[in-house]
């Protein structure tokens, strides 16, 4: 009776640390995210601003076409980089969230 116990509370405990882990990969995950997207956005502002600067200054309706579609382009192009690299960031937080429980439950299974 005591070992069982002795079991179910070093199992208790394994859990735990497995959801404490989890916590701390989600943790560092959100963090790695919530950077990029502040680095995204502050680009894409710097980027949106230099753009307005250079049709305000534009002499010809020609010119002002050419700088929107440059904009438009690269907006575009730096979406989708900063896509997949957000999803591959998504990607790694759950491969990381689950290793813990992976561990646990390899433990749990080899008993």
């Amino acid at each position: 009776m005591m070992n069982q116990f002795e079991d179910m509370q070093k199992f208790g405990k394994e859990s735990m640390d497995a959801t404490m882990k989890a916590f701390g990969g989600v943790s560092m995950g959100a963090q790695a995210i919530a950077v990029e997207s502040a680095d995204f956005a502050k680009k894409s502002f710097e980027q949106g601003t230099s753009t307005m600067e250079k049709l305000v200054g534009a002499k010809s309706l020609d010119k002002a076409i050419e700088i929107q579609t440059d904009y438009v382009k690269s907006s575009y192009e730096a979406l989708v980089a900063q896509s997949t690299k957000v999803g591959e960031l998504y990607a790694n937080l759950a491969k990381e969230m689950m290793k813990p429980v992976e561990t646990a439950m390899a433990k749990t299974a080899a008993k």
